[in-house]
């Protein structure tokens, strides 16, 4: 045990551009294709404590990660967590990922114990579905993972790329509902019909021959019309069970719409919503993109940003109270 340290963690937020394969009948499942963005952000620190106690935003759920982990470990200590900011929960930005995550790193930081992913993962229940929100956090950038089969444990990863500097993402945020999570996403998954093969196989073609080019050619049309394209294909499959409708949110739907009308790129939805997101070329056009929002009276209902992608994984944070040392470092980068 390493008395006074005080380890602090601070992750972003991802989105979730959609699925490879619904499909499976290649024996793989899912496979996800996303990004890190630096807004928001989940912060927490970990230090030990005469008593353990939990602050902050989302501080019950950090608190069962970390209960999780030291039961699994069989470690007694006790612990002060501080959740300083958390990423807004069931909103489509991986919020439960990032903060199990955050939680594992730290805890593992602290009591000098060696990483573990694909044992952290297993006990905290990460990446049934996509290993996305894995990825970004260890490394950033925009990321392609290739599913689920029968032995997988994470999904693993078949592309990482760095995100161009100069284009920016506008978030679109509805406060006031929700997206499809736990239970209720499972259940999702159990009642729609089988995913078409031939929509599965359009899908790989427009990430491997037109999204994964465009991108690394920083061409952000034939990007934009390929996560556009793969949206819509998987808006409409996820429809009866968001109501009928493409995306969660109307506000949300007509939001973008308006958007795509304004000539943004890639307008869709990240996983379950309600957020959604489109594509800019530079702030400056993402400037008028979200001002053109404000003239169309969406600004009232909903809370629109503006973002980057991020090539950087989780930044760690180690200080010694009685030394008044700093150790900084991150997880993998990539240029």
């Amino acid at each position: 045990m390493a008395e006074g340290r005080k380890v602090t963690i601070s992750a972003a937020a991802r989105l979730h551009l959609g699925f490879l394969d619904l499909n499976g009948s290649l024996g793989r499942r899912f496979g996800s294709v996303g990004i890190a963005i630096d807004g928001p952000i989940t912060k927490l620190s970990l230090a030990h404590a005469p008593r353990s106690q939990a602050q902050g935003p989302d501080s019950e759920r950090a608190s069962e990660h970390l209960a999780a982990l030291a039961r699994h470990l069989g470690l007694k200590s006790s612990y002060a967590l501080d959740v300083h900011e958390a990423i807004p929960t069931h909103v489509g930005l991986g919020s439960g990922t990032t903060l199990a995550l955050a939680v594992a790193e730290a805890f593992r930081r602290l009591e000098n114990l060696r990483s573990d992913w694909r044992e952290d993962i297993r006990t905290l229940s990460r990446g049934e579905r996509s290993g996305i929100g894995i990825a970004v956090f260890r490394d950033g950038g925009f990321v392609v993972d290739g599913g689920r089969g029968s032995q997988t444990v994470e999904p693993p990863i078949i592309t990482r790329l760095p995100f161009p500097r100069n284009w920016r993402i506008l978030l679109l945020q509805d406060a006031s509902t929700h997206g499809i999570h736990g239970d209720e996403e499972r259940a999702a998954f159990s009642a729609l019909a089988p995913f078409d093969e031939a929509e599965a196989d359009r899908i790989c073609r427009l990430v491997l021959m037109q999204l994964l080019p465009g991108l690394v050619e920083k061409r952000i049309v034939p990007f934009g019309e390929a996560v556009r394209s793969i949206q819509e294909r998987l808006g409409d499959y996820f429809a009866p069970v968001q109501k009928g409708r493409r995306f969660a949110s109307p506000v949300v739907s007509a939001a973008l719409e308006s958007l795509r009308r304004e000539g943004a790129h890639g307008i869709g939805q990240s996983s379950w919503g309600p957020t959604g997101f489109a594509f800019a070329e530079s702030l400056v056009e993402a400037q008028r993109l979200k001002e053109a929002l404000r003239h169309g009276g969406f600004t009232r209902s909903l809370d629109i940003s503006i973002c980057r992608g991020l090539n950087r994984g989780a930044r760690i944070d180690t200080r010694e109270k009685e030394a008044s040392t700093m150790l900084e470092g991150e997880l993998t980068r990539i240029n």
